[in-house]
């Protein structure tokens, strides 16, 4: 998925542990970890409104864009690479 959640490195900023955010955001530690985990299709912006009042970051602080590489292009790095 091109769009990245870096959650994890917003928590040990802010010291905050999972589960005490959860509580805060209203979530479970399992939807949480989910989040974490990048298991997800998507955020609801009420949630990423919620996590980013909690932590006092911006989206774009948890938030990451890695655009996907066409297959044959991945392959022609490794290539070049080998």
């Amino acid at each position: 998925m091109p769009i990245v959640l870096r959650l994890d490195v917003m928590l040990a900023r802010r010291k905050v542990r999972s589960n005490v955010l959860a509580r805060a955001i209203g979530i479970t530690d399992a939807n949480l970890s989910l989040l974490k985990s990048g298991k997800v299709k998507g955020v609801k912006l009420e949630t990423l409104d919620a996590i980013c009042d909690f932590l006092d970051c911006q989206p774009g602080d948890i938030l990451e864009y890695q655009p996907e590489q066409p297959p044959d292009t991945a392959e022609q790095d490794i290539k070049r690479a080998g």
